[in-house]
């Protein structure tokens, strides 16, 4: 990871391997932590930052199912860990809760993600070379995240390495959940603040359980957002702020935050869903019936160094990942609904609309990147490029 100032590194490109579960472990009556072993072979590819993520992928009663999951632990060679809520209706999730076991083996995609941290932290590979200068570069360093439910997963690992990169580096959680039953990771969140009293804070909030502090119960409203940041945040001396959890929360602090005067670059946020159920996520694979004598779009797009073309009828409005997977399985994606980035790819000729965004960098965006399953072609042709 680079400092603020520099630019950020190319993105890996996203590849599946099996792994293997190897532990489990209930967090609370309705998540599970999932411990995948990392043969050294492969151990490099999944080398990651404290707050990226892994899709897995797994074939569930015939059908394939994907979905993105946060990494909860710092980084540790030869292992992936992920939490899994059970969510009401949820495929994947109330699978891993119910039935997945020990031995089981999943596709795992390798680490992704630009939820992390500005200032310098170390992955996995490299932290015993250069653990002096990340120690340099986190002293003084005040993070405060603001998280609910399992948003909590990717907080989890980055409130552990930039802890434990200093002395001095300083960390306030604003933790969201409906009873002190719900709270993911409670034994772990205790144990930081055992372990540094002085530089960890937590704050729980419960919305449905009564706590001696009104302003730590019921919903996190405007008001209770603002007395919050005024009674317990240092808010000027915060270097990085992290939001993780459903999309009004996220909104909601992004929107007072920036009316406080606080820049966006210091900032970072991240979706599990948008909490817009008007726009579903999910499409790609729509079949779409291309008549070759009609009015098409032509989308160009290179893929591992080989480059595909695939005819869209302008009538089926379709985004340009949809259209890809229609000629080519292997492309890149995960939750096809605009959160994980996987999808990611810069576009090279042509104009396009890109619905929505909440993955990529206002840079990544400037310099001509999109989430091919929010984008759609505006004129004839539109080139991207999924390895730049």
């Amino acid at each position: 990871m680079t400092d603020s100032t520099a630019a950020p590194a190319k993105k890996r490109r996203a590849t599946f391997n099996t792994l293997e579960v190897t532990e489990l472990r209930k967090l609370t009556a309705d998540s599970v932590e999932v411990t995948f072993t990392v043969p050294e072979e492969l151990a490099d590819d999944y080398d990651y930052l404290p707050g990226q993520y892994v899709a897995l992928r797994k074939e569930i009663d015939g059908t394939e199912v994907r979905r993105s999951y946060s990494i909860c632990a710092a980084p540790k060679r030869g292992e992936v860990r992920v939490a899994v809520k059970k969510d009401l209706g949820g495929v994947f999730s109330t699978w891993a809760n119910e039935v997945l076991e020990v031995g089981e083996k999943i596709d795992v995609m390798n680490p992704q993600g630009a939820f992390t941290s500005r200032t310098h932290m170390t992955s996995l590979n490299d932290a015993e070379q250069v653990a002096a200068e990340t120690v340099a570069e986190n002293a003084h360093t005040h993070l405060v995240a603001f998280a609910a439910g399992s948003g909590i997963t990717p907080i989890m690992a980055i409130a552990r390495t930039v802890l434990e990169a200093s002395d001095t580096s300083r960390f306030d959680l604003v933790f969201a959940n409906r009873s002190a039953m719900d709270v993911m990771f409670a034994e772990e969140i205790g144990d930081l603040k055992d372990k540094y009293p002085a530089r960890f804070v937590v704050h729980h909030v419960l919305s449905r359980e009564q706590r001696v502090a009104p302003l730590l119960s019921g919903r996190i409203d405007a008001e209770k957002l603002r007395t919050l940041l005024d009674r317990l945040i240092d808010v000027e001396g915060t270097d990085e702020w992290f939001l993780c959890g459903p999309f009004e929360l996220v909104q909601l602090v992004r929107d007072e935050l920036a009316e406080r005067g606080v820049n966006e670059d210091r900032v970072r946020f991240e979706l599990f869903t948008t909490g817009r159920p008007e726009n579903p996520a999910g499409q790609s694979g729509r079949v779409v019936e291309v008549d070759q004598d009609g009015d098409n779009y032509t989308i160009e797009f290179n893929l591992d160094g080989m480059t595909g073309t695939v005819q869209s009828p302008k009538s089926a409005h379709e985004t340009v990942l949809n259209a890809a997977l229609r000629v080519r399985s292997d492309v890149p994606f995960a939750c096809a609904g605009g959160v994980c980035g996987t999808c990611r790819a810069k576009v090279t000729d042509g104009t396009y609309d890109m619905d929505e965004n909440f993955a990529l960098e206002k840079d990544e965006v400037e310099a001509g990147y999109v989430l091919t399953c929010q984008t759609r072609p505006t004129s004839d042709t539109l080139s991207v490029d999924f390895d730049s």
